[in-house]
Order: C-alpha cells, then sequence, then structure tokens
C-alpha cells in the first residue's frame, strides 16, 4: 500500500468502453490518501447520453470512492466538460463528496496550485462546441482503431503503442493546441498569485515549468492511465500505471526514480 497526502484524478470517463476501469481500481486499491480530487470527466456525460453503458467495474471505482470518504478521506470532485452537468450542483455534497468549479490546493511545503478540469481554456469546447463533439466522436474511433492495431502488434512480439498520442505529438497543430493550453493555464494561476496548476483535458500527462509556474496535468484513465500525487513532504510527483500487462493478480506501479517527477521505475505491488 503506497501512503499519499493526496491524489489528483482526471479523465476516467466511467461509462465509455475505453475507460480502464480494471487499472483504476487496481490504483485505488493500492493506494491511500488523506484527499482526493477528481479533475472532471470522471463521468463520460456525453456518451451516457446517447447511449447507457455502465458495466460492474464503472460501479465498482465510484463505491471504492465512496468508501475511501467513509473511511475519512475528504474527496472534491472538479467538474470538466464531459460531466458538466455536475456545474448545476456546485457546493453540493454527494455521498461525502463535494462538487466544485476549481479548488486551490496548498501542499505541505506551502505551495499554492490551481485545480482546474482545463476546459474553460479550450477555446474549441467554448466557442465551437461543434467542433469539439466531432473531435470526440474522433477520439472514440481511434480508440477503436487504436486496440485492433496492437492485437496485430501483439501478434509480432510488438509492445502497447498509442495510435492518439502519436498523432497529438505529430501533427503541428495538435502539438500547438497543447502548449497554448499549457500556457494558458500557467498564466491563469500567475495572475491568482498562485504557484502552480494540476488540470486534465487533454489527456496529456507531464510535470513541466510553463511560463515560470508549475504546470501538471493528471493525463487520463482511457489510453495513459496516470495520476498526480502528492508525497507527504509536499513533492508532486506523476505516477504511471501498469499498461495492459499488468493483470489482477499482477499489479505493478510505475514509481518516480530518485524523487525526479516524470520518471520512474517498476515496482511490484504488495
Amino acid at each position: 500500500m503506497q501512503q499519499f497526502r493526496t491524489v489528483f484524478l482526471s479523465d476516467v470517463h466511467l461509462g465509455t468502453a475505453g475507460c480502464q476501469a480494471a487499472q483504476l481500481l487496481s490504483f485505488l486499491r493500492q493506494v491511500e490518501a488523506d484527499r482526493y480530487y477528481l479533475i472532471g470527466d470522471i463521468v463520460d456525460g456525453w456518451r451516457l447520453r446517447k447511449a447507457w453503458y455502465w458495466p460492474q467495474e464503472h460501479n465498482d471505482v465510484v463505491q471504492k470512492l465512496l468508501r475511501k470518504v467513509r473511511k475519512g478521506a475528504e474527496v472534491k470532485y472538479v467538474a470538466g466538460n464531459h460531466d458538466e452537468f455536475l456545474r448545476s450542483y456546485l457546493g453540493s455534497h454527494f455521498g461525502g463528496i463535494e462538487i466544485c468549479d476549481r479548488q486551490v490546493h496548498e501542499t505541505a511545503d506551502g505551495r499554492r496550485f490551481l485545480v482546474i478540469h482545463g476546459d474553460q481554456f479550450d477555446v474549441v469546447v467554448r466557442h465551437a462546441k461543434w467542433l469539439a463533439y466531432f473531435g470526440d466522436w474522433a477520439y472514440v474511433f481511434a480508440l477503436w482503431a487504436n486496440t485492433w492495431l496492437n492485437k496485430v502488434r501483439r501478434q509480432f512480439g510488438f509492445p502497447y503503442w498509442s495510435l492518439s498520442n502519436w498523432a497529438k505529438l505529430k501533427v503541428k497543430n495538435a502539438v500547438n493546441f497543447i502548449g497554448e493550453f499549457e500556457v494558458s493555464l500557467a498564466s491563469e494561476a500567475r495572475e491568482h498569485g498562485l504557484d502552480g496548476v494540476i488540470c486534465g483535458h487533454i489527456h496529456h500527462a507531464v510535470i513541466a515549468e510553463r511560463a515560470g509556474i508549475q504546470y501538471c496535468n493528471t493525463g487520463d484513465w482511457v489510453e495513459s492511465c496516470t495520476a498526480i500525487v502528492e508525497t507527504q513532504k509536499g513533492n508532486l510527483e506523476l505516477i504511471r500505471w501498469a499498461d495492459e500487462n499488468a493483470g489482477e493478480d499482477d499489479r505493478t506501479i510505475l514509481l518516480p526514480a530518485d524523487g525526479k517527477s516524470g520518471s520512474g521505475r517498476m515496482r511490484k505491488a504488495a
């Protein structure tokens, strides 16, 4: 069991076939924290409006989070664009989980971070929502294609490879969008006199410096299976949970090596 001060998760997309609920369950079973931030798109309202999809593992994730609340953990749910229906309930509590639009988190070493999903700084979501819906469809298609592509790759002994991540990092416009998004969030934190920002939305996990501010993106639980954690000393670290080779009886966790953010080593979970 790994013990942290705070755990930050986003973009789980419960209610979709692409959600890696089994991986998230294994993560939640082996990680404990005093506080959890669910930073948007935990439930995918866009998909659930079109077709109901809610297998038992998705329900198990919800029950696991509620169980952590009952055991004394503080859980805050920061609404995103796929679960924007929750923005009608800001300040409400469901099962002890507080719904909010943004938060300011203070680390153990006194630094203050803006915690926000990030869709508010996505010009496509704000000004061309139809295009955001189209992009969501294209992303789902890419995940479907990626599944079959990796089945073929495994037959030939090749490791897992993410088509959508490759596209995001190779297509010039996508790279520019990620860079502009990161700088916009960092600037928002700086304007409020904060030391950094922790967000989600673009499914691109990283801890880096942007515009003189520490920028942290939690990634997602559709492809990368990543989270950001705060240690008891206040350090922020990126955890990359094991890929498809980590089964229920053989779970592994990628922990930061030598305290350096973004790098890690595989360690067998107890």
